[in-house]
């Protein structure tokens, strides 16, 4: 669960995003600029960093998300990092991902693959979910190379592995 802080900043992002109408794009971009604070430590720690003074922490996200992301995008981060927020940014993407799908009456799947999905993989996927848990999903794809192949997705604290990695483990069990 997340904290006050955090649900207070993504309920704010959200707002935002959705004033400017733009929601979606927004939401996509705020979640790939996590996913990328996440796994690179360089950027995590410069952006965090106190002892650097904000205006250059803002620069680093201006040189970052220019021309690759909206303007909402980039002035949402930027502000993230001049509240020195940067370190919960993950968990205020994650809150604002899952307040926006709420928002369409869904869930999200975040789905870990060492490639990324095409809009049909991601649509077929969100329907075989849907058949097996019931549930509405939208599809957040990870990109994460220790999958191997395959996917393994979580929706809340359900997880369906179906990665390669799972399939040589039984293989390799039912040799014991």
């Amino acid at each position: 669960m997340a904290n006050s802080t955090v649900t207070s900043y993504a309920e704010a992002l959200f707002a935002i995003a959705a004033a400017e109408g733009d929601l979606n794009a927004v939401e996509e971009e705020l979640f790939q600029f996590a996913q990328a604070f996440r796994s690179n430590n360089e950027l995590s720690s410069t952006l965090a960093d106190q002892t650097v003074p904000v205006s250059g922490r803002q620069q680093v996200v201006e040189d970052l998300l220019n021309g690759k992301a909206s303007a909402t995008t980039t002035a949402l981060v930027s502000m993230l990092v001049g509240a020195g927020r940067a370190a919960e940014l993950p968990a205020i993407v994650e809150a604002l991902v899952e307040r926006s799908a709420a928002s369409r009456n869904k869930d999200v799947a975040t789905v870990r693959s060492v490639v990324d999905l095409t809009a049909d993989q991601k649509d077929r996927l969100a329907t075989a979910i849907n058949i097996r848990t019931g549930k509405a999903v939208e599809i957040k794809v990870v990109i994460d190379p220790t999958v191997l192949g395959g996917a393994v997705t979580q929706i809340g604290d359900e997880i369906i592995d179906g990665s390669v990695r799972r399939r040589l483990n039984q293989l390799r069990e039912s040799f014991r």
